[in-house]
């Protein structure tokens, strides 16, 4: 399929096939540059992550109890 550009010149797309393979040999490319992260990276993240989620739950619970206490306090 032909498709003219702005300066009136045409480009021809690749057939669908040839778009899934580039697609997918693109995919591969990216894939080659990902670096594993170490046993100790692995664990520290994993760590922060958990510490992260911890604080978070303590802070909704503490919300969640003092909300509900002032609620309590002004319906009663």
């Amino acid at each position: 399929m032909a498709k003219k550009t702005d300066h009136g010149e045409l480009v021809v797309k690749p057939n669908v096939f040839m778009r899934i393979g580039l697609f997918i040999k693109q995919i591969i490319d990216e894939l080659r540059k990902v670096v594993t992260p170490t046993r100790k990276q692995l664990f520290y993240w994993s760590l922060a992550s958990f510490i992260f989620v911890v604080l978070l739950m303590v802070l909704v619970t503490l919300m969640d109890t003092g909300l509900g206490k002032l609620a309590f306090l002004i319906f009663g």
